[in-house]
């Protein structure tokens, strides 16, 4: 049972990448004492393209990028071009999911979701952390007397921990999202947050209780792969629910640093991490093996196009690419490096990096 909530040196990177700093629910605003960010739309920039982006999705032919202050952008010329959508809020933004090309969802710190169902034009806020600790709290009263006859001392636990995301509010980000399809989709976050939904984000509930997690270890990522679910986080761990399962189960590994994200396909799973880290799993995550890549820097995000081919990025602005279902990783040589936190692969030949600079569009060899 966690007593103390210290950020770690793991989250203190993907804080760094996602925001550069620590995120509150007010900030300054010069003459008018303090705003509340969740309550304030995002203002409209021109150089929001070139200002801190997180996260990126693809929405049918459409690149959306999400970032700072709430900005959320969308390019149809694959990342050549951009325009900025309409926001609710102006909550740092960290990561977006399109699971078809037109309905999509965007979090971030403050435990802010955001829904678009026009191809990211525009979005409205779903569920932000104050709602989510109040609503955590409800469902674990509502479902004790069957969470105690497991365990009589579990519902108690349960409650207490819903009771301290309740007290902290919008404190702790949102750090990915991941949707299935327009209806069934997770959320994750620090301190080994799990949210879930059915319908689309109308309601979402707790999954502390359905998860490997004692430690409440933050958790970076989370992505379908084939039929199951993936989560990876600090400390090496990674966890997987098989489709028809109800429980996510912590993978063994043979590292216990902090891993970023995982992609790949039924054929080969792929998770990156700190110092250039890269393990591979041809077994459905039984057994992994690493993957020399020669860095030993932050491998930030990843991703698979169409044609199999696996491409990782870092935080320094390597590219990495893998033709061989990640048994092993090239450099590619774009002419430029540009610091990531994101990556899209949007047309054969074009590959869309975000980061501290903002959205790139480079050609990938």
């Amino acid at each position: 049972m966690m007593t103390k909530r210290v950020a770690s040196g793991g989250l203190a990177l993907a804080i760094a990448l996602a925001a550069g700093a620590a995120a509150w629910a007010v900030q300054p605003t010069q003459g008018t004492g303090w705003r509340d960010v969740l309550a304030t739309p995002a203002v409209k920039s021109p150089l929001a393209s070139r200002a801190l982006l997180n996260g990126l999705a693809s929405a049918g032919s459409r690149i959306v990028a999400v970032g700072q202050r709430g900005h959320i952008l969308y390019s149809d010329d694959a990342g050549k071009s951009w325009r900025q959508a309409e926001v609710p809020v102006s909550s740092d933004l960290v990561a977006v999911s399109f699971p078809d090309a037109t309905t999509g969802w965007a979090v971030g710190h403050d435990g802010v979701v955001l829904r678009s169902t026009d191809a990211g034009l525009s979005w409205t806020l779903q569920l932000d952390g104050i709602q989510a600790g109040a609503a955590m709290v409800r469902h674990y009263q509502r479902e004790a007397q069957a969470l105690a006859a497991g365990d009589p001392g579990r519902a108690a636990q349960l409650i207490e921990e819903a009771r301290r995301f309740e007290a902290q509010g919008a404190e702790n980000p949102l750090l990915d999202v991941w949707f299935r399809d327009a209806s069934e989709g997770f959320v994750v976050g620090a301190f080994g947050l799990v949210l879930h939904t059915t319908d689309g984000g109308a309601h979402w509930a707790p999954w502390l209780h359905a998860l490997d997690n004692p430690k409440g270890l933050h958790l970076y990522a989370v992505r379908g792969i084939g039929a199951d679910v993936y989560i990876s986080g600090e400390q090496g761990l990674l966890l997987k629910m098989e489709r028809g399962d109800t429980r996510f189960r912590a993978l063994d590994l043979p590292y216990k640093g902090t891993l970023f994200g995982i992609t790949g396909s039924a054929r080969s799973l792929v998770a990156y991490g700190l110092r250039g880290t890269v393990l591979r799993s041809t077994d459905a995550g039984r057994s992994w093996q690493p993957t020399p890549t020669g860095l030993q820097v932050g491998l930030t995000a990843g991703t698979l196009q169409d044609d199999g081919r696996i491409v990782i990025v870092s935080q320094a602005g390597h590219i990495l690419s893998s033709t061989d279902d990640g048994a092993s990783f090239k450099a590619a040589s774009t002419g430029r490096t540009v610091p990531a936190a994101a990556v899209a692969i949007p047309a054969k030949g074009t590959v869309v990096i975000a980061g501290p600079r903002g959205a790139q569009s480079l050609p990938l060899p």
